[in-house]
């Protein structure tokens, strides 16, 4: 018989041997890429007051340099490089790419809007006189001369003959627009690529060449006086352009999956764009008739050229010359007296405030973005679903047992065997 004698146990082995070091552990944290930081705030400040300083040695001690503009780039450029070089201290190379294009953006973001708060607020404030009064709102300049005081005369016949012309323009160029747009989407072809590059060159096309156009056809050619509707013809030959490449660009947006689902259901091209490709992108027109709007509403001298000049208010389009909001405001400008000169930039203050109006009702009546819907539409959607879920379920549902044990026959059937 074998006795086995008693071996050590692990742990009494291991006991006496040195415990290995456990090496320590760094969890990988996640790169902040927004958000506020104190770091990033003392290296923005820091840039910054470093900028200033190395602009104003430069302009001031160190170089013959002069000028607001130069100092203001010397400042930036700067501020920038310094602003990367304390940024790099910290982070690595797309960090530090990140952070200095979002200055750039931010710095491009807030020049902008400060240059728009300049404008709108200098034409505010030079057209304050002519504003609070009443009749600067209601009457013509038919009885105003240049010396009489603002309580007397206004801009009424140039805000009706505005919208008049708008209008005009608008109910040409927006149907040809969205017309020649779709065209350009769906049909391809040689036919399309010259409509496109017609479309490209009148882009660029001067503002007066379309006044002469419409000048040398309607006046010389035809023999018919200067007017509003004329006005409205020149205005309708700049927007068209706007609104098809814009339209054009909304259009190619649009899913290809949503006119391909379309065509497989079995509806044709027309009704795939009228109810498919249009509603889809109908935020995206009304940008499109924004743009076009937008360039129309402030030209000038195709309105000089095709629908004259009058003091008096015209409501008639198609007879007697007219006058635009923008021909105003040159014709006041013009003038050496204080009182026109205020009522030139009043003018331009009741420019910005009916393109403000116009840009307001078109991006109501173009709705929200794809697949967004405000309240009454949801509500709308969730009536049809539930009307049609009512109905196959009373499609699905089996038929009534009769007393007898034969199932009920369909209404529309016993009807025929009646």
């Amino acid at each position: 018989m074998t006795v086995l004698e008693n071996t050590p146990t692990t742990v009494e082995a291991t006991a006496s041997e040195p415990a290995p070091t456990v090496a320590a552990v760094v969890e990988d944290r996640p790169r902040r890429i927004g958000g506020v930081t104190r770091n990033g705030v003392l290296a923005l400040c820091g840039a910054a007051a470093a900028g200033l300083c190395v602009a104003v040695l430069l302009f001031g001690e160190l170089a013959p340099l002069s000028g607001a503009l130069g100092f203001a780039v010397v400042a930036y450029l700067v501020f920038l490089g310094i602003y990367a070089v304390l940024t790099g201290l910290e982070e690595d190379g797309p960090a530090v790419r990140d952070r200095l294009m979002t200055v750039v953006l931010w710095s491009a973001a807030g020049l902008m809007f400060l240059a728009l708060v300049l404008v709108v607020g200098f034409t505010l404030y030079r057209g304050r006189d002519a504003l609070p009064h009443l009749n600067f709102f209601t009457e013509d300049m038919q009885a105003a001369g240049p010396l009489d005081p603002l309580s007397k005369g206004g801009i009424a016949h140039a805000m009706l003959g505005t919208l008049i012309m708008i209008s005009i323009a608008l109910a040409i160029t927006v149907p040809l627009g969205l017309a020649c747009a779709v065209y350009l989407n769906q049909i391809t072809g040689r036919f399309a690529r010259f409509v496109r590059t017609i479309v490209e060159a009148m882009t660029a096309l001067p503002s007066i060449v379309a006044g002469l156009m419409v000048y040398a056809i309607w006046i010389l050619g035809l023999g018919l006086q200067k007017s509003g509707l004329a006005a409205g013809f020149a205005i309708s030959v700049m927007m068209l352009p706007i609104v098809i490449r814009a339209a054009d660009v909304v259009l190619r947006l649009v899913p290809g999956n949503l006119t391909e689902a379309a065509e497989a259901l079995g509806a044709p091209r027309m009704r795939t764009v009228w109810h498919v490709i249009l509603p889809t992108a109908r935020s995206g027109l009304a940008t499109a008739v924004i743009l076009g709007t937008a360039r129309g509403i402030g030209e000038t001298s195709p309105v000089l050229l095709t629908a004259g000049f009058t003091a008096a208010l015209n409501a008639d389009p198609t007879s007697g010359p007219m006058v635009s909001l923008p021909l105003a405001v040159f014709s006041f400008i013009k003038s050496p007296e204080p009182t026109m000169i205020a009522r030139g930039f009043g003018a331009a203050a009741v420019l910005m405030a009916l393109v403000l109006v116009l840009f307001a009702v078109a991006r109501v009546l173009g709705g929200r973005g794809p697949g967004q819907q405000n309240k009454r539409q949801a509500r709308r959607t969730a009536r049809a679903s539930l009307r049609d879920t009512r109905r196959f379920e009373d499609l699905h549902d089996p038929a009534p047992i009769l007393p007898g044990g034969d199932p009920a026959a369909p209404a529309s059937v016993s009807g025929v065997n009646d």
